[in-house]
């Protein structure tokens, strides 16, 4: 659980890294966006967070300390737009977990998507 807290901590007494002071997510939550968003989490995020964000991916066991639980995380106060950029784009390795940094694999466009996918709920895909 420390860990977990760790960004928490550094964000509340520290602020946001300079990289990510500000950021506001340019994208609208209409149908096209939240279904990239939705391939996108499915394609990184869901082998450890789950296909919900409720930390239960397939790996998620193997992990000390488990995925964060995003479904209730997008909630908080704290899940503001230029925190959520930050620890997708930086990951964990700052705060002791094995959240991998995703800035030099997703632009910073398609970590927007995302992020406008778990807000909009982690909601299924209309054909299902």
């Amino acid at each position: 659980m420390q860990q977990r807290m760790a960004r928490h901590w550094a964000f509340m007494h520290q602020g946001i890294p300079a990289a990510y002071q500000a950021a506001r997510n340019p994208l609208s939550p209409d149908a096209k966006i939240i279904d990239e968003g939705r391939a996108l989490y499915q394609k990184n995020c869901a082998s450890c967070h789950g296909a919900t964000g409720m930390g239960d991916g397939e790996v998620a066991n193997s992990l000390n300390p488990s995925p964060a639980l995003l479904a209730y995380m997008i909630q908080m106060p704290m899940s503001v737009d230029e925190y959520m950029l930050w620890s997708i784009s930086d990951g964990g390795a700052a705060f002791g977990t094995a959240m991998p940094a995703f800035k030099g694999v997703l632009t910073r466009d398609e970590i927007w998507k995302i992020v406008t996918y778990m807000r909009a709920g982690f909601p299924v895909a209309q054909s299902q």
